[in-house]
């Protein structure tokens, strides 16, 4: 009888070891996250932005980065560069074209390690119609901290750069040499994460 259950206990032990922790649901706060970009203007100047609304969430266990899930989604037409007549042009359908594809989305497929507290993301992004797959690398997720009225706060950063063109954004000319609006554009999603844990 005692063998039976050191047997038992032996083979849930063992379960216990090879079965996934449960995803626990985190939600991107779009009040404290954004999703900036930056672009060089007439091979001169660098022209920064962002969209101010962003929303989404994290599937992740706490532990095992590479099973976590993103999902991400922006309104195009948020975009603010601090000049409201650019602003206005990038919202056509020289750029982003909001009227026709008002969402950017991004859609994690698998993540790797890249060393301590940093990662490899490669997903699909959709933008002006197009998805394209893009790598991202970041740091996070931070340590989570609990606040008094139980909700679970971390937080992560991941950039990468994508060629506009790609996504059918072709809008730009070319003066003495000068390109008006370059190819590559680096992308920065920052975003900080919610996950209620008690009444």
């Amino acid at each position: 009888m005692i063998m039976i259950q050191r047997l038992l206990i032996g083979a849930v032990a063992t379960l216990g070891m090879v079965v996934p922790a449960a995803g626990q649901t985190w939600t991107i706060d779009s009040n404290h996250s954004a999703a900036s970009f930056a672009v060089r203007h007439m091979s001169v100047s660098i022209i920064r932005g962002e969209f101010q609304t962003m929303t989404g969430t994290v599937e992740f266990d706490g532990e095992d980065i590479t099973k976590a899930l993103v999902s991400v989604e922006i309104d195009a037409a948020s975009v603010n560069t601090r000049v409201p007549r650019r602003d206005a042009h990038l919202r056509t359908a020289d750029f982003f074209d909001v009227a026709k594809f008002p969402k950017i989305t991004f859609t994690s497929k698998r993540i790797e390690p890249a060393g301590p507290g940093r990662f490899r993301m490669t997903g699909d992004l959709t933008m002006h119609g197009v998805t394209k797959e893009v790598v991202l690398t970041g740091e996070g997720p931070s340590k989570p901290f609990l606040d008094p009225k139980g909700t679970l706060f971390s937080g992560a950063t991941a950039t990468g750069t994508i060629n506009r063109r790609d996504f059918g954004m072709n809008y730009g000319a070319i003066f003495d040499g000068a390109v008006e609006i370059a190819d590559q554009i680096q992308l920065t999603l920052d975003a900080e994460l919610r996950r209620k844990v008690s009444p």
